[in-house]
């Protein structure tokens, strides 16, 4: 037997194992912080806790990084050389439950039914995590000797804007790589576009709406009044147009032959007006109709295609506002007001090359164990953002799940299996 058919059988007879630790991950709640408070559901710690004991069995050591109190990223390291050295990298935290009443099966009960695992955290991205460990897990069991060093990242805070895997991949000395094991159904992701979070504020004047009629229809009643109001909420309502049709010029005309056509798009996320502005930038009066609104807001989820750069697109953007503003002449005098990186998220473009060797480590894992090879770009953003941000190269590639953010959240146990073997085999071949 060839080295990667021991890897793939030993994987498969640790089945039970596999499952039997995902489990374990599934059953403690870790509901990002931010999203819900609650000591009974925000257990990141306990998760690491579970990790970190089957990675120092596995002879790795472990350290513990803290991008916020009390949530600890864990690192475990394998040593060996720079060249061909690869991390493998899941974030532990998920999202809250939601509406219970949507749920057939306990949340955290890691149930499983039909070849499937239900449980918030099961596909994304607890499998993930159970899968890379059990792909190291069987490397080590075979006594398989790397030459490059094997990291694992267990990060905090992927789905708050990813702030646990900035902090992973500013470590010294960086992986020449990164496997990022979210859900892709068995695909290889080596792509994924840019995400912004951005705002747009227009300022108007208020006034009272009494004496609307003198700032919209010209006469010699509306001479009579000496100031106009300008209404902040109709020049939102105009600006949301504006960037509509900017939406539609991208999708038209901008392509990545791995994307599907027009994913570029610009999502208004929040719109409110109101009078006045407060300290978080939001109006401070929203409950008087009497009062002509001053101030509109509206938050914009930006994506752009994995070739793009960053700069060019906020140009861009802030070019086709300024384009909007010069058809009003309030505006002109009175331009909206962009900004970037909104509650502190960014999401650079991952465009690693079709030939990189963890492509290649890959494809030639599941090509050798005769499985089809789908690649295909990323539509929603992972942490291989902020690992491209640091110069390192990173594919998407994990097992088939659904519902993620919904209720029922599941992941299929066979493609669980089947991701860890692939993991494995692509271990073995990128690191040498």
């Amino acid at each position: 037997m060839s080295i990667e058919e021991k890897l793939r059988d030993a994987v498969a007879a640790d089945a039970d194992w596999l499952v039997a630790m995902l489990t374990r991950l599934v059953r403690i709640p870790s509901v990002n912080p931010k999203f819900e408070r609650d000591p009974a559901l925000n257990n990141e710690p306990e998760v690491q806790d579970v990790i970190e004991a089957e990675l120092k069995t596995l002879g790795f050591s472990t350290s513990r990084q803290h991008p916020f109190p009390g949530r600890p990223n864990l690192i475990g390291v394998l040593p060996g050389t720079q060249g061909k050295s690869l991390a493998l990298c899941g974030h532990v935290d998920v999202v809250p439950v939601g509406d219970i009443e949507k749920w057939n099966y306990e949340p955290f009960g890691a149930q499983i039914a039909e070849g499937k695992m239900f449980g918030r955290g099961t596909g994304d991205m607890k499998a993930g995590l159970a899968a890379c460990l059990a792909a190291c897990r069987a490397i080590r069991k075979l006594g398989i000797p790397l030459e490059g060093r094997l990291e694992f990242h267990a990060v905090v805070d992927e789905e708050a804007g990813g702030f646990g895997a900035m902090e992973a991949a500013k470590r010294e000395p960086k992986p020449s790589a990164v496997l990022v094991a979210e859900g892709s159904a068995n695909a290889l992701r080596p792509w994924a576009g840019g995400l912004d979070w951005v705002r747009v504020t227009v300022r108007g004047r208020n006034g009272h709406s009494s004496r609307r009629f003198a700032s919209i229809y010209p006469s010699e009643a509306a001479d009579t009044v000496p100031v106009k109001s300008v209404n902040a909420m109709e020049l939102g309502a105009r600006l949301l147009a504006a960037v509509q049709a900017l939406e539609a010029r991208w999708g038209r005309e901008k392509r990545f032959p791995h994307m599907p056509a027009g994913m570029n798009t610009i999502s208004p996320g929040m719109m409110i007006a109101g009078v006045g502005m407060g300290a978080d930038g939001l109006p401070t009066v929203l409950n008087n109709p009497g009062i002509v609104p001053d101030t509109c807001v509206l938050d914009f989820d930006l994506k752009f295609l994995p070739h793009e750069d960053p700069a060019t697109i906020r140009r861009d953007f802030e070019d086709a506002i300024a384009r909007f503003a010069a058809t009003d002449p309030w505006l002109v005098k009175n331009p909206p007001r962009v900004e970037w990186d909104l509650y502190g998220l960014h999401f650079p473009p991952v465009n690693t090359p079709i030939d990189h060797p963890l492509v290649t480590a890959l494809r030639g894992a599941r090509e050798a164990a005769g499985l089809p090879v789908r690649l295909e770009g990323m539509l929603g953003v992972t942490d291989a953002a902020h690992y491209a941000a640091q110069g390192i190269p990173g594919v998407v590639y994990g097992p088939l799940g659904a519902n993620a953010h919904g209720p029922d959240e599941y992941v299929d146990l066979a493609s669980l299996v089947e991701a860890a073997q692939v993991i494995a085999a692509a271990i073995y071949r990128h690191c040498g």
